[in-house]
């Protein structure tokens, strides 16, 4: 008799259920970026397209959300930049508390160096994108996308790694998810001071009183996702009125929501559950059910549900209504020879790769902490190549940095051809070392053990063991 693998009485028509590999596709890092890629892709044909006024003309539909009287509107490009895009920043959010409370960002010597590269990742590509407009431009309102080259695209750059990258990247992406955990850090504390505006102080006392909720509800340990959700929410409107970029508010209650692992609750579970197998009833599934949550932070509970989400709906949808640059021949004419592409895409390409490996060295030859297992210097520098692609927060800040329509397609393009040349140019050092260091070698500088000598044979249990 085959046995289900999913709870619950069997259907009287059961679908196809996903195979093991499509399952671990859609878990996997790359199955995001590559969605992000379609999407951006297909903006970019439609735009310049013979339909390309119907591009534009989506994004400017007005979204309404009403309660009574009060009327809440923007539009649907506006509602996906700042509302949707809140829930990609809240996923950072609880993924930065979650690795660096009880996950493998928790080691501050292992933390310490793409930390400390990651801060070179911010100053230096912003000094080179200043130097080149300060040189070659005209001042102005130019010089204000100095943000849009401090970002790394956290999900193309995992996925980047999955596809191309060497083999057994695992401690490789460790330091690259380190590194992206401070650069988006610094990113997003860059657009809450420099790029808001008109700040309104009765609604940042408010917001200041929910994040005071949010350590209360911390302090007495509560568990549930209900009052954090609602918290969320109230925190987005609050900041959407004082002026700071409501995105902020994501990344906020994403880092205040638990994380840490709850104590041990198995024996409460196990009385629960065994009520529910002998009594079963409506009230004894909920009881079963709140026991079983019990036992995970509300940071992975919230996490889990968030982030398909986020992968698949919100970074898309994005894409798709930022991508979208229209590459007549005047502006790609304008694109070569102005200093806002050319100082974006070399600070991308050349302000991350100088940056990181040189905060980093400097980091290792200090002390001040060590590379993963595995990882070689040579590794160090194609990640910090690699970390050159920073798409989705670089269109982002490009729409809060620019007013001028011309300026936000000039830095649109540099941040394309920049992250596309940052991605080849890291593979290709990344391939090039692989072969030469693998990844695959133990942690530490010590030899693996010899094997034991031929034959080898299985051991040979006691004669009791098999009764």
């Amino acid at each position: 008799m085959a046995v289900s693998l999913r709870p619950g009485p069997p259907l009287r028509f059961v679908t196809p259920s996903m195979t093991p590999s499509l399952r671990r596709f859609i878990h996997n890092e790359a199955s995001s970026a590559a969605v992000l890629l379609a999407a951006s892709v297909v903006a970019l044909i439609w735009v310049n397209s013979p339909w390309g006024e119907s591009y534009h003309h989506l994004w400017e539909l007005p979204v309404r959300i009403a309660f009574g009287d009060a009327v809440f509107e923007m539009d649907l490009h506006h509602f996906v930049n700042d509302a949707a895009m809140a829930v990609f920043f809240m996923v950072i959010g609880l993924e930065v508390a979650r690795e660096t409370t009880a996950g493998e960002l928790s080691d501050r010597r292992i933390m310490s160096v793409p930390a400390i590269g990651a801060i070179g990742g911010l100053g230096i590509p912003i000094a080179i994108y200043l130097i080149i407009n300060a040189l070659f431009g005209d001042g102005g309102e130019a010089m204000n996308g100095w943000g849009i080259v401090m970002s790394t695209d956290t999900a193309f750059v995992l996925g980047v790694l999955a596809l191309f990258g060497p083999h057994c990247p695992d401690r490789l992406r460790m330091f690259l998810l380190a590194l992206a955990v401070v650069d988006d850090i610094g990113a997003i504390a860059v657009m809450a001071i420099f790029y808001s505006d008109d700040i309104q102080i009765v609604p940042l006392f408010v917001m200041a009183g929910i994040v005071v909720l949010f350590g209360v509800l911390r302090w007495v340990g509560y568990w549930k996702l209900t009052p954090y959700v609602i918290l969320t929410l109230a925190l987005w409107f609050a900041a959407y009125a004082c002026g700071v970029h409501p995105t902020l508010a994501g990344v906020v209650a994403g880092l205040l929501i638990p994380a840490s692992t709850p104590e041990n609750r198995s024996r409460e579970l196990v009385i629960f559950g065994r009520a529910l197998i002998e009594n079963p009833s409506a009230d004894g599934v909920r009881l079963a059910n709140l026991a079983a949550n019990s036992t995970v932070s509300a940071n992975e509970r919230l996490q889990t549900w968030l982030h398909p989400w986020s992968a698949f709906a919100v970074i898309p949808a994005f894409g798709l209504a930022n991508a979208g640059v229209e590459l007549s021949s005047e502006t790609l004419e304008t694109a070569l020879t102005s200093p806002v592409t050319i100082g974006v895409m070399v600070s991308l390409i050349l302000g991350n790769g100088l940056g990181i490996t040189m905060f980093a060295v400097g980091a290792l030859r200090s002390g001040v902490g060590m590379l993963p297992g595995g990882v070689r210097y040579g590794h160090l520098v194609g990640a910090a190549l690699l970390a050159g692609i920073g798409f989705t927060i670089s269109l982002f800040i490009t729409d809060l940095a620019f007013d001028d329509e011309s300026l936000q397609d000039q830095a649109k393009i540099g941040i394309l051809a920049g992250s596309m040349l940052a991605a080849v140019i890291g593979v290709w050092v990344l391939r090039v070392m692989g072969e030469r260091m693998p990844l695959c070698s133990p942690s530490g500088d010590t030899a693996p053990p010899e094997l034991p000598p031929l034959p080898w044979t299985a051991p040979a249990y006691p004669r009791t063991f098999g009764r």
